[in-house]
């Protein structure tokens, strides 16, 4: 097998690359099966994923014509889920047994609508383990407030989750928050905390381009300077947080028990603006127990041109004064996360319902 970065950057640095994409096509014809060998050690999906993979490829007609003689578009659509993230938990199951049980994940994300739903959540994300029944099953739940209570009361039980569209440290701290608590649960009803693992996604691009935004509309030289720097950032104090709550009593306490400690997951990574470097959010953020995971063209170019080196913890006071300086020009980092939490819901909302409407016109067709 040929070395690649990706290998690199696992090995040396301690990070581990997952690619956010998943269609049946790549199960199909082994691209996800190259990008393993390649070094990618996980893979993440979203509404948003699913929706490009189905409504725009003919892979899924056959088998979607052959469900909806007996279900609804929904229920069909799900089915259809479901197999591609079999397939996929198949090919990552080797890297999930030769890391003993670290990465080889994928992540499969409740419904959208789900989002502000807490009982739901909790229950949708209950079956959905319980249906696929797989050890390297990771189900996304949103770290909205909503969902902070499924997260715990998942971990509580033992499953798996990934805990998605965080933008605040102050939200991540939160997360952390019902992560313990879960283990301790968990721990007390006689677990074993080992079997648990957890990744809490951090968005990050997504934070640039609305704090860009701000930064421009406040049109200051000073504001327009601290273009591009927030997103870095916030995720290194996030990083530092993860650190002092590894470091803390509680958590040696549920390490001894051989609880895996949650794993800061950088999500959103691809470059909005084409100004800043391609990999400006990946360069910057690597270092040990995290996770990246990068769409195709972000994991083509790292394989080019990426650097291997610590960097999350480089620059901490560094960061610490770029975040005050943009709340000292009157960006409100509060609100941003707010309003990016509230937007990533709605397009995620807005991918579902848009995949279910073709489905819909799909099948109208079929009949």
């Amino acid at each position: 097998m040929t070395r690649t970065r990706l290998h690199d950057l696992f090995e040396a640095e301690g990070q581990s690359p997952w690619i956010d994409n998943l269609t049946r096509t790549a199960l199909r014809n082994g691209d996800l099966q190259r990008l393993v060998d390649q070094g990618i050690r996980g893979v993440t999906s979203n509404p948003t994923i699913f929706q490009k993979a189905i409504a725009g490829s003919d892979a899924y007609d056959d088998q979607f014509g052959r469900l909806i003689r007996e279900k609804n578009v929904e229920e069909a659509y799900w089915d259809v889920v479901f197999d591609d993230i079999r397939d996929a938990l198949q090919v990552l199951r080797p890297v999930y047994d030769e890391s003993g049980g670290t990465d080889g994940f994928v992540s499969l994300e409740l419904s959208p609508s789900l989002a502000r739903d807490t009982e739901t959540s909790t229950a949708d994300a209950r079956r959905f383990h319980e249906t696929i029944a797989e050890p390297n099953l990771m189900v996304k739940i949103p770290g909205t407030a909503e969902g902070l209570p499924a997260i715990r009361q998942m971990i509580a039980e033992g499953r798996n989750i990934n805990v998605t569209l965080i933008f605040s440290v102050e939200r991540y701290a939160e997360v952390i928050e019902a992560y313990l608590a879960g283990l301790e649960q968990f721990a007390a009803g006689g677990g074993e905390l080992s079997s648990v693992a957890s990744v809490a996604s951090f968005f990050i691009s997504r934070v640039d381009t609305e704090v860009d935004r701000r930064l421009e509309e406040i049109g200051t030289p000073e504001a327009l300077e601290l273009r591009g720097k927030a997103a870095v950032a916030q995720a290194k104090l996030a990083y530092a947080l993860h650190l002092d709550t590894i470091a803390s009593d509680r958590w040696k306490a549920l390490a001894a028990k051989r609880a895996r400690a949650q794993r800061p997951l950088w999500a959103s990574t691809s470059t909005k603006n084409p100004s800043y470097p391609d990999l400006l959010y990946v360069d910057t953020l690597i270092g040990p127990d995290t996770v990246n995971t990068m769409p195709d063209a972000t994991v083509e170019a790292f394989l080019d041109h990426g650097t291997v080196a610590r960097t999350v913890d480089v620059g901490l006071d560094d960061a610490r004064r770029t975040l005050d300086r943009i709340s000292e020009v009157g960006v409100n980092l509060a609100d941003v996360a707010v309003r990016l939490e509230d937007e990533g819901v709605a397009a995620f909302v807005k991918s579902f319902d848009e995949l279910i409407q073709s489905l819909q016109d799909k099948a109208s067709s079929l009949s």
